[in-house]
Protein backbone atom coordinates (compact mmCIF):
# COMPACT_ATOMS: atom_id res chain seq x y z
CA UNK A 1 0.00 0.00 0.00
CA UNK A 2 1.43 3.85 -0.44
CA UNK A 3 3.11 4.93 2.50
CA UNK A 4 1.56 8.03 2.80
CA UNK A 5 -2.12 6.49 1.96
CA UNK A 6 -1.15 3.72 4.84
CA UNK A 7 -0.36 6.35 7.19
CA UNK A 8 -3.53 8.60 7.19
CA UNK A 9 -5.54 5.51 6.83
CA UNK A 10 -3.91 4.51 10.37
CA UNK A 11 -5.07 7.94 11.62
CA UNK A 12 -8.04 7.71 10.88
CA UNK A 13 -8.52 4.11 12.58
CA UNK A 14 -6.61 6.06 15.51
CA UNK A 15 -9.33 8.54 15.43
CA UNK A 16 -12.17 6.33 15.36
CA UNK A 17 -10.59 3.95 18.53
CA UNK A 18 -10.29 7.09 20.88
CA UNK A 19 -13.09 9.22 19.73
CA UNK A 20 -16.34 9.47 20.97
CA UNK A 21 -18.65 9.55 17.72
CA UNK A 22 -22.05 11.45 17.96
CA UNK A 23 -22.69 12.25 14.49
CA UNK A 24 -26.08 11.21 13.91
CA UNK A 25 -25.83 9.89 10.48
CA UNK A 26 -22.84 7.85 11.17
CA UNK A 27 -22.03 4.26 12.76
CA UNK A 28 -19.95 1.56 13.17
CA UNK A 29 -20.34 -1.40 10.60
CA UNK A 30 -19.70 -5.13 11.29
CA UNK A 31 -16.74 -7.35 10.04
CA UNK A 32 -18.96 -8.85 7.91
CA UNK A 33 -20.03 -5.80 5.91
CA UNK A 34 -16.17 -4.56 6.64
CA UNK A 35 -15.20 -7.57 4.38
CA UNK A 36 -17.91 -7.80 1.98
CA UNK A 37 -17.55 -4.50 1.08
CA UNK A 38 -13.51 -4.82 0.59
CA UNK A 39 -13.99 -8.21 -1.26
CA UNK A 40 -13.29 -9.44 -4.84
CA UNK A 41 -16.72 -8.32 -5.42
CA UNK A 42 -15.13 -5.03 -6.31
CA UNK A 43 -13.71 -6.61 -9.47
CA UNK A 44 -17.11 -7.37 -11.10
CA UNK A 45 -19.22 -5.52 -13.50
CA UNK A 46 -23.07 -6.19 -13.61
CA UNK A 47 -25.00 -3.78 -15.50
CA UNK A 48 -28.37 -4.37 -15.00
CA UNK A 49 -30.00 -6.20 -12.74
CA UNK A 50 -30.61 -10.16 -11.20
CA UNK A 51 -30.91 -12.64 -14.47
CA UNK A 52 -30.95 -9.68 -17.05
CA UNK A 53 -27.71 -8.81 -17.05
CA UNK A 54 -25.36 -7.08 -20.24
CA UNK A 55 -22.46 -9.29 -19.13
CA UNK A 56 -21.54 -12.65 -18.49
CA UNK A 57 -19.82 -14.27 -15.27
CA UNK A 58 -22.78 -12.85 -12.92
CA UNK A 59 -24.44 -15.73 -11.53
CA UNK A 60 -22.77 -15.00 -8.36
CA UNK A 61 -23.54 -11.74 -8.61
CA UNK A 62 -27.27 -12.29 -9.11
CA UNK A 63 -27.30 -14.95 -5.93
CA UNK A 64 -25.92 -11.87 -4.04
CA UNK A 65 -28.30 -9.12 -5.41
CA UNK A 66 -31.29 -11.67 -5.20
CA UNK A 67 -30.71 -11.63 -1.91
CA UNK A 68 -30.11 -8.24 -0.68
CA UNK A 69 -33.50 -7.70 -2.72
CA UNK A 70 -35.33 -10.62 -0.63
CA UNK A 71 -33.96 -9.04 2.77
CA UNK A 72 -34.77 -5.57 2.06
CA UNK A 73 -38.45 -6.56 1.36
CA UNK A 74 -38.95 -8.94 4.46
CA UNK A 75 -37.44 -6.25 6.79
CA UNK A 76 -39.45 -3.25 5.56
CA UNK A 77 -42.18 -5.64 4.91
CA UNK A 78 -42.80 -4.24 1.22
CA UNK A 79 -42.96 -6.03 -2.49
CA UNK A 80 -40.57 -4.02 -4.10
CA UNK A 81 -37.04 -2.61 -3.65
CA UNK A 82 -33.69 -1.49 -5.71
CA UNK A 83 -30.53 -2.31 -4.07
CA UNK A 84 -28.49 -0.47 -6.62
CA UNK A 85 -28.47 3.09 -5.63
CA UNK A 86 -24.75 4.52 -4.69
CA UNK A 87 -26.26 6.73 -1.93
CA UNK A 88 -29.55 8.30 -0.42
CA UNK A 89 -28.96 11.40 -2.71
CA UNK A 90 -28.54 9.21 -6.10
CA UNK A 91 -31.70 7.17 -4.63
CA UNK A 92 -34.06 10.08 -4.23
CA UNK A 93 -33.05 11.53 -7.80
CA UNK A 94 -33.84 8.32 -9.67
CA UNK A 95 -37.35 8.57 -7.32
CA UNK A 96 -37.90 12.79 -8.97
CA UNK A 97 -36.78 11.52 -12.17
CA UNK A 98 -39.03 8.66 -12.49
CA UNK A 99 -41.93 10.43 -11.26
CA UNK A 100 -41.57 14.08 -12.53
CA UNK A 101 -40.86 15.73 -15.23
CA UNK A 102 -38.01 19.27 -15.50
CA UNK A 103 -39.77 22.07 -13.60
CA UNK A 104 -42.44 20.33 -11.59
CA UNK A 105 -43.36 21.34 -8.74
CA UNK A 106 -42.29 19.24 -5.39
CA UNK A 107 -42.92 20.37 -1.28
CA UNK A 108 -40.10 19.83 0.88
CA UNK A 109 -38.77 20.28 4.37
CA UNK A 110 -36.32 23.71 4.73
CA UNK A 111 -32.76 22.45 4.78
CA UNK A 112 -32.59 25.23 7.79
CA UNK A 113 -35.53 23.58 9.42
CA UNK A 114 -34.41 20.46 9.38
CA UNK A 115 -34.59 18.44 6.06
CA UNK A 116 -31.64 17.46 3.50
CA UNK A 117 -30.28 19.04 0.02
CA UNK A 118 -31.88 17.11 -2.14
CA UNK A 119 -35.46 17.83 -0.43
CA UNK A 120 -35.26 21.02 -2.35
CA UNK A 121 -32.13 22.81 -1.73
CA UNK A 122 -31.23 25.33 -4.62
CA UNK A 123 -27.71 24.13 -4.87
CA UNK A 124 -29.07 20.30 -5.21
CA UNK A 125 -30.16 18.95 -8.36
CA UNK A 126 -33.56 18.95 -7.04
CA UNK A 127 -33.33 22.77 -6.41
CA UNK A 128 -31.74 23.17 -9.77
CA UNK A 129 -34.36 21.14 -11.70
CA UNK A 130 -37.72 21.47 -10.03
CA UNK A 131 -40.09 24.22 -8.39
CA UNK A 132 -39.55 23.94 -4.37
CA UNK A 133 -42.00 25.00 -2.29
CA UNK A 134 -40.35 24.59 1.39
CA UNK A 135 -42.43 24.29 4.68
CA UNK A 136 -41.51 25.05 7.78
CA UNK A 137 -41.53 23.36 11.54
CA UNK A 138 -44.01 25.42 13.85
CA UNK A 139 -41.66 28.69 14.63
CA UNK A 140 -42.69 28.71 18.50
CA UNK A 141 -42.88 24.71 18.87
CA UNK A 142 -39.99 23.45 16.93
CA UNK A 143 -42.19 20.73 15.17
CA UNK A 144 -44.06 20.01 12.36
CA UNK A 145 -47.47 21.75 11.74
CA UNK A 146 -49.63 19.32 9.63
CA UNK A 147 -52.42 21.89 9.11
CA UNK A 148 -49.93 24.04 7.90
CA UNK A 149 -48.52 22.33 5.76
CA UNK A 150 -51.63 21.00 4.08
CA UNK A 151 -52.78 24.63 3.69
CA UNK A 152 -49.53 25.29 1.78
CA UNK A 153 -50.05 22.02 0.08
CA UNK A 154 -53.67 23.14 -1.09
CA UNK A 155 -53.00 27.04 -2.00
CA UNK A 156 -49.45 25.47 -4.44
CA UNK A 157 -50.52 21.65 -5.51
CA UNK A 158 -47.16 19.92 -5.99
CA UNK A 159 -46.56 17.13 -8.21
CA UNK A 160 -44.70 15.22 -4.90
CA UNK A 161 -44.53 15.95 -1.38
CA UNK A 162 -40.94 14.26 0.51
CA UNK A 163 -41.43 13.55 4.33
CA UNK A 164 -38.07 13.22 5.96
CA UNK A 165 -35.60 14.54 7.59
CA UNK A 166 -32.25 15.09 8.14
CA UNK A 167 -31.82 17.11 11.87
CA UNK A 168 -35.68 16.61 13.38
CA UNK A 169 -35.56 14.80 16.51
CA UNK A 170 -39.82 14.38 16.23
CA UNK A 171 -41.66 11.65 15.15
CA UNK A 172 -42.96 12.44 11.89
CA UNK A 173 -46.70 11.46 10.98
CA UNK A 174 -46.71 9.61 7.44
CA UNK A 175 -50.30 8.70 7.65
CA UNK A 176 -51.04 12.53 7.66
CA UNK A 177 -49.01 13.50 4.97
CA UNK A 178 -50.45 10.83 2.30
CA UNK A 179 -53.92 12.92 3.41
CA UNK A 180 -52.43 15.83 2.50
CA UNK A 181 -50.96 14.18 -0.99
CA UNK A 182 -54.00 12.64 -1.48
CA UNK A 183 -56.21 15.91 -0.94
CA UNK A 184 -53.78 17.35 -3.68
CA UNK A 185 -53.56 14.75 -6.35
CA UNK A 186 -49.39 14.62 -5.31
CA UNK A 187 -47.16 11.87 -5.11
CA UNK A 188 -45.81 11.08 -1.62
CA UNK A 189 -42.27 10.49 -1.20
CA UNK A 190 -40.67 9.54 2.23
CA UNK A 191 -37.02 9.90 2.84
CA UNK A 192 -36.62 7.67 6.00
CA UNK A 193 -32.71 7.66 5.62
CA UNK A 194 -32.05 8.54 9.44
CA UNK A 195 -34.87 6.39 10.79
CA UNK A 196 -34.60 3.16 8.93
CA UNK A 197 -33.60 1.45 11.88
CA UNK A 198 -36.13 2.64 13.89
CA UNK A 199 -38.48 1.43 11.45
CA UNK A 200 -37.11 -1.81 11.05
CA UNK A 201 -37.88 -2.43 14.25
CA UNK A 202 -41.61 -0.90 14.88
CA UNK A 203 -39.80 1.83 16.52
CA UNK A 204 -40.91 4.33 14.43
CA UNK A 205 -44.41 4.36 12.57
CA UNK A 206 -43.24 2.98 9.16
CA UNK A 207 -43.69 4.94 6.20
CA UNK A 208 -44.24 2.07 3.31
CA UNK A 209 -48.01 1.68 4.08
CA UNK A 210 -48.87 5.79 3.35
CA UNK A 211 -46.21 6.52 1.23
CA UNK A 212 -45.90 5.87 -2.89
CA UNK A 213 -42.25 5.56 -3.04
CA UNK A 214 -39.73 5.55 0.03
CA UNK A 215 -36.08 5.74 -0.20
CA UNK A 216 -33.48 5.69 2.37
CA UNK A 217 -29.41 5.02 2.86
CA UNK A 218 -28.00 2.14 4.40
CA UNK A 219 -25.97 3.17 6.79
CA UNK A 220 -26.82 5.38 9.60
CA UNK A 221 -29.60 3.40 12.44
CA UNK A 222 -29.16 1.05 10.08
CA UNK A 223 -26.15 0.20 10.81
CA UNK A 224 -24.45 -0.87 7.12
CA UNK A 225 -22.50 0.35 4.29
CA UNK A 226 -22.71 3.89 2.68
CA UNK A 227 -25.28 3.68 0.14
CA UNK A 228 -28.99 4.05 -0.70
CA UNK A 229 -32.09 1.58 -1.29
CA UNK A 230 -35.59 2.31 -2.58
CA UNK A 231 -38.71 0.98 -1.92
CA UNK A 232 -42.59 0.81 -3.14
CA UNK A 233 -45.93 -1.53 -2.98
CA UNK A 234 -46.70 0.19 -6.36
CA UNK A 235 -45.79 -2.63 -9.34
CA UNK A 236 -46.02 0.07 -12.24
CA UNK A 237 -43.49 2.80 -9.95
CA UNK A 238 -40.87 -0.03 -9.04
CA UNK A 239 -40.66 -0.38 -12.93
CA UNK A 240 -40.28 3.23 -13.87
CA UNK A 241 -37.59 3.59 -10.53
CA UNK A 242 -35.97 0.66 -11.95
CA UNK A 243 -35.54 2.18 -15.54
CA UNK A 244 -34.25 5.18 -13.82
CA UNK A 245 -31.45 3.56 -11.24
CA UNK A 246 -30.40 1.75 -14.62
CA UNK A 247 -30.15 2.77 -16.93
CA UNK A 248 -31.30 6.25 -16.29
CA UNK A 249 -29.06 8.14 -13.71
CA UNK A 250 -26.38 4.91 -13.10
CA UNK A 251 -24.39 2.32 -14.86
CA UNK A 252 -23.13 -0.73 -13.28
CA UNK A 253 -24.06 -1.36 -9.60
CA UNK A 254 -21.43 -1.15 -6.80
CA UNK A 255 -22.02 -5.00 -5.67
CA UNK A 256 -19.26 -5.27 -3.54
CA UNK A 257 -21.86 -2.62 -1.93
CA UNK A 258 -24.83 -4.61 -2.53
CA UNK A 259 -23.23 -7.38 -0.82
CA UNK A 260 -22.86 -5.59 1.89
CA UNK A 261 -26.24 -3.91 1.76
CA UNK A 262 -27.38 -7.67 1.87
CA UNK A 263 -25.75 -8.26 5.10
CA UNK A 264 -26.94 -4.97 6.54
CA UNK A 265 -30.24 -6.39 5.85
CA UNK A 266 -29.58 -9.96 7.29
CA UNK A 267 -28.38 -8.37 10.63
CA UNK A 268 -31.50 -6.08 10.74
CA UNK A 269 -33.69 -9.01 10.82
CA UNK A 270 -32.26 -10.80 14.14
CA UNK A 271 -33.86 -10.00 17.55
CA UNK A 272 -30.59 -8.52 18.56
CA UNK A 273 -30.71 -5.30 15.82
CA UNK A 274 -34.42 -4.30 18.18
CA UNK A 275 -32.69 -4.56 21.40
CA UNK A 276 -29.77 -2.34 19.82
CA UNK A 277 -32.45 0.07 18.57
CA UNK A 278 -34.01 0.70 21.65
CA UNK A 279 -30.65 1.33 23.22
CA UNK A 280 -30.13 4.18 20.66
CA UNK A 281 -33.44 5.83 22.11
CA UNK A 282 -32.81 5.19 25.62
CA UNK A 283 -29.33 6.48 25.35
CA UNK A 284 -30.07 9.78 23.20
CA UNK A 285 -32.69 10.88 26.31
CA UNK A 286 -30.12 10.26 29.15
CA UNK A 287 -27.93 12.81 26.83
CA UNK A 288 -30.62 15.09 26.18
CA UNK A 289 -32.06 15.18 29.48
CA UNK A 290 -28.60 15.58 31.13
CA UNK A 291 -27.90 18.63 28.76
CA UNK A 292 -31.29 20.08 29.42
CA UNK A 293 -30.78 20.00 33.05
CA UNK A 294 -27.38 20.99 32.74
CA UNK A 295 -29.28 24.62 30.76
CA UNK A 296 -29.04 23.69 27.45
CA UNK A 297 -31.87 24.52 25.26
CA UNK A 298 -32.93 21.33 23.30
CA UNK A 299 -34.70 21.94 20.04
CA UNK A 300 -38.40 20.75 20.20
CA UNK A 301 -37.63 20.35 24.15
CA UNK A 302 -36.55 16.89 23.40
CA UNK A 303 -36.43 13.75 21.10
CA UNK A 304 -38.40 10.74 19.78
CA UNK A 305 -35.83 9.01 17.53
CA UNK A 306 -31.96 8.83 17.39
CA UNK A 307 -30.44 12.39 17.36
CA UNK A 308 -31.27 15.81 19.25
CA UNK A 309 -30.42 19.43 18.15
CA UNK A 310 -28.73 21.50 21.04
CA UNK A 311 -28.87 25.26 20.25
CA UNK A 312 -25.46 25.96 21.80
CA UNK A 313 -25.39 29.81 21.33
CA UNK A 314 -28.38 30.94 23.35
CA UNK A 315 -27.33 28.31 26.15
CA UNK A 316 -23.54 29.22 26.19
CA UNK A 317 -22.58 32.15 23.60
CA UNK A 318 -20.82 29.86 21.32
CA UNK A 319 -21.53 29.13 17.79
CA UNK A 320 -22.07 25.81 16.64
CA UNK A 321 -18.85 25.48 14.10
CA UNK A 322 -16.55 26.96 17.51
CA UNK A 323 -18.59 24.31 19.48
CA UNK A 324 -17.66 21.62 17.11
CA UNK A 325 -14.05 22.26 17.03
CA UNK A 326 -13.81 22.81 20.25
CA UNK A 327 -15.31 19.22 21.51
CA UNK A 328 -13.29 18.02 18.62
CA UNK A 329 -10.15 19.37 20.28
CA UNK A 330 -10.94 16.91 23.48
CA UNK A 331 -12.15 13.50 21.22
CA UNK A 332 -15.77 14.12 20.74
CA UNK A 333 -16.88 14.46 16.91
CA UNK A 334 -20.25 16.43 16.24
CA UNK A 335 -21.16 18.55 13.68
CA UNK A 336 -22.40 22.07 13.51
CA UNK A 337 -26.20 22.43 12.14
CA UNK A 338 -28.58 25.33 11.88
CA UNK A 339 -31.25 25.47 14.06
CA UNK A 340 -35.07 26.59 13.65
CA UNK A 341 -35.02 30.32 13.05
CA UNK A 342 -31.30 30.72 13.02
CA UNK A 343 -29.57 33.67 12.68
CA UNK A 344 -26.05 32.48 11.89
CA UNK A 345 -25.10 31.41 8.35
CA UNK A 346 -25.02 27.47 7.77
CA UNK A 347 -21.53 27.13 8.13
CA UNK A 348 -21.35 28.94 11.58
CA UNK A 349 -24.31 27.80 12.77
CA UNK A 350 -26.32 28.25 16.02
CA UNK A 351 -26.27 24.54 16.94
CA UNK A 352 -24.79 21.44 16.98
CA UNK A 353 -26.95 18.02 16.18
CA UNK A 354 -25.51 14.87 18.29
CA UNK A 355 -27.23 11.32 17.67
CA UNK A 356 -26.16 7.81 19.76
CA UNK A 357 -26.49 5.44 17.23
CA UNK A 358 -22.74 4.97 16.71
CA UNK A 359 -21.55 4.73 20.41
CA UNK A 360 -24.84 2.09 21.05
CA UNK A 361 -22.97 0.22 18.52
CA UNK A 362 -19.62 0.40 20.99
CA UNK A 363 -21.36 -0.93 23.63
CA UNK A 364 -22.61 2.08 25.74
CA UNK A 365 -25.56 2.84 28.11
CA UNK A 366 -27.30 5.24 29.79
CA UNK A 367 -24.84 6.19 32.67
CA UNK A 368 -22.15 6.48 30.13
CA UNK A 369 -24.32 9.18 27.85
CA UNK A 370 -24.81 11.20 31.36
CA UNK A 371 -21.43 11.23 31.48
CA UNK A 372 -20.94 12.28 27.82
CA UNK A 373 -23.48 15.07 28.54
CA UNK A 374 -22.01 16.41 31.73
CA UNK A 375 -18.18 16.28 29.48
CA UNK A 376 -19.70 18.57 26.78
CA UNK A 377 -21.38 20.83 29.04
CA UNK A 378 -17.56 21.31 30.86
CA UNK A 379 -15.77 21.76 27.83
CA UNK A 380 -18.21 24.40 26.49
CA UNK A 381 -18.76 26.12 29.91
CA UNK A 382 -14.67 26.14 30.11
CA UNK A 383 -13.86 27.11 26.80
CA UNK A 384 -11.16 29.37 27.54
CA UNK A 385 -9.55 26.62 30.32
CA UNK A 386 -6.57 24.41 28.81
CA UNK A 387 -6.52 22.86 31.92
CA UNK A 388 -10.15 21.36 32.06
CA UNK A 389 -10.55 20.57 28.41
CA UNK A 390 -6.96 18.84 28.68
CA UNK A 391 -8.80 16.67 32.11
CA UNK A 392 -11.99 16.44 29.85
CA UNK A 393 -9.75 14.89 27.09
CA UNK A 394 -8.42 12.47 29.59
CA UNK A 395 -12.30 11.13 30.50
CA UNK A 396 -12.93 10.96 26.69
CA UNK A 397 -10.32 8.14 26.59
CA UNK A 398 -10.94 6.59 29.44
CA UNK A 399 -14.27 6.19 28.74
CA UNK A 400 -13.15 4.78 24.88
CA UNK A 401 -11.18 2.58 25.76
CA UNK A 402 -13.59 0.85 28.25
CA UNK A 403 -15.27 0.33 24.59
CA UNK A 404 -13.01 -0.62 22.28
CA UNK A 405 -13.30 -1.08 18.44
CA UNK A 406 -13.15 -4.65 17.20
CA UNK A 407 -11.02 -3.71 14.35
Amino acid sequence: MDKLIKKALDKERERQIHNIELIASENYVSNAILELQGSILTNKYAEGYPNKRYYGGCENIDEIETLAISYAKKLFNCNFANVQPHSGSSANMAVYKALLNIGDKVMGMNLDNGGHLTHGHRLSFSGIDYNIISYDVDSKTEVLDYDEIEKLAIKEKPKMIIAGASAYSRKIDFKRFREIADKVGAYLMVDMAHIAGLVATGLHESPILHAHVVTTTTHKTLRGPRGGLILTNDEKLAKKIDRMVFPGIQGGPLEHVVAAKAQCFYEALKPEFKKYQKQVLKNIKALSDTLSNNGFKIVSNGTDNHLILVDVKSSCNITGIDAQNLLDSINITTNKNTIPNDTEKPMISSGLRLGSPAMTTRGLKEKDFVLIGEIITKALKNKDNKKVLNELKKEVIKLTDKYPLWY
